[in-house]
């Protein structure tokens, strides 16, 4: 027994067949990865969470294999399209697979953490994993591939002999699937304060109590795009969190750098990275504060500001309660931009697409009373790659702003 749920060896899992209502195919068939319970009809056999299933359609015809559960508002998530079963053999094709991609795009030393395996967006649903330096960080998030857990860390040890391997299934997700949080060392020895290299730069990185996996790996490319527009600003960096941002402005000639994050222990991981780098780290440039109350104080100017905030909707029920705070927030920071200034906003809600994002950052653009030019449209890196039928995958939307 593990958390709420009895896993099984994936070798003892039964089948079950989950048939489809009628009209409820055309997603399965285009490789989206999620059924939802609402277009299911008919669970043949004894069901119980993470158990493998053939989906078919109204009609009888096979679509795939995925695993379900019935504690899940996603009841079925799918693992392979065809009638093909998914085995053991399929789960070491696919991380081999996603560790091959990573090589390709982390062959120097310059970045020595990044996203090896995506979830969904590398066809295996459920499981996270990030390289930290020498070592790993893994979550596996599901009922069905905590069935497959042993054979996942036997086959990352075996590809790529960690030095230590460490878990972060602590998520909303574990609870939503009826499975309890698992947190700690699985393999090897873990230091104290692990280090990596992003980009030529040195961070810590919290792996027991940062949020998601220690490091926002997923902004790395924008990190370094925010550095090139850095040279001579006064920098702003807002929901900083452990200061990747701000370590790469001054780190490409920022005049000043206000570190700006409600949580102190944060601004604490914050500064010892920027001292990790030799870089500016006074205490008056760490500011413990509510960053909408920030903004609404006498700051600023800025001649460059960064809003990185935390998920404001975890799920569709909050994207209107959320809408309003990114409307509130990009507005507060439109209002302290100097003329001229550039204006990196993001969102990491997956509730809130990118057109709606657009949209919310246009109102308060427009009740600014500024001109506002978009430079580009940013995103996650390239280690985090997408399932092009997921639209739900491509999370982290952003834009790179200049303000009149």
């Amino acid at each position: 027994m593990r958390g709420r749920v009895a896993t099984r060896p994936y070798n003892k899992i039964p089948m079950i067949t989950i048939q489809l209502k009628k009209g409820r195919e055309k997603p399965v068939r285009a490789g989206h990865p999620w059924i939802f319970s609402g277009a299911i009809m008919k669970v043949d056999g004894q069901a119980a969470p993470g158990d493998l299933c053939t989906v078919e359609s109204n009609s009888g015809e096979t679509l795939g294999c995925g695993y379900y559960n019935p504690a899940s508002a996603i009841s079925v998530r799918m693992l392979s399209i065809g009638k093909a079963l998914f085995t053991v053999s399929d789960l070491n094709r696919r991380m081999d697979r996603a560790i091959d991609l990573r090589k390709g795009l982390f062959e120097d030393v310059k970045t020595t953490a990044f996203r090896l395996i995506n979830s969904e967006g590398d066809f295996l649903p459920g499981v996270i994993v990030d390289k930290y330096g020498e070592g790993l960080c893994i979550q596996i998030l599901t009922a069905g591939m905590e069935h497959f857990r042993q054979a996942i860390i036997a086959r990352l040890q075996s590809v790529l002999s960690p030095a230590f391997i460490f878990e972060r299934s602590d998520t909303e997700s574990r609870a939503r699937e009826s499975l309890d949080a698992q947190e700690g060392a699985i393999a090897g020895q873990m230091p104290e304060s692990p280090e990596f290299i992003e980009n030529g730069l040195r961070f810590d990185v919290d792996l027991g109590s940062g949020q998601k996996t220690g490091f926002f790996l997923d902004q790395r490319d924008n990190r370094r795009l925010v550095g090139t527009y850095a040279s001579g600003a006064s920098v702003c960096d807002l929901f900083a969190y452990s200061g990747g941002f701000s370590a790469y402005a001054w780190a490409q000639g920022a005049r000043a750098v206000q570190t700006v994050d409600i949580s102190k222990s944060a601004l604490m991981l914050a500064k010892k990275n920027l001292s990790l780098n030799a870089l500016p780290c006074s205490d008056e440039q760490f500011i413990a504060a509510d960053v909408f109350s920030y903004l609404r104080r006498d700051v600023g100017p800025f001649g460059l500001i960064v809003l990185d905030p935390p998920k404001f909707a975890k799920h569709p029920g909050e994207v209107e309660q959320a809408a309003r705070g990114y409307k509130d927030i990009n507005l507060l920071a439109f209002k302290r931009a100097a003329p001229g200034a550039l204006v990196f906003t993001f969102s990491c809600s997956n509730a809130v697409d990118r057109k709606l994002f657009r949209q919310i950052v246009f109102s308060a653009a427009a009740d600014s009373g500024r001109s506002i030019q978009v430079l580009q449209e940013l995103g996650a890196g390239p280690d985090h790659p997408v399932n092009i039928a997921h639209r739900e995958g491509d999370y982290l939307k952003g834009l790179a702003l200049r303000v009149e």
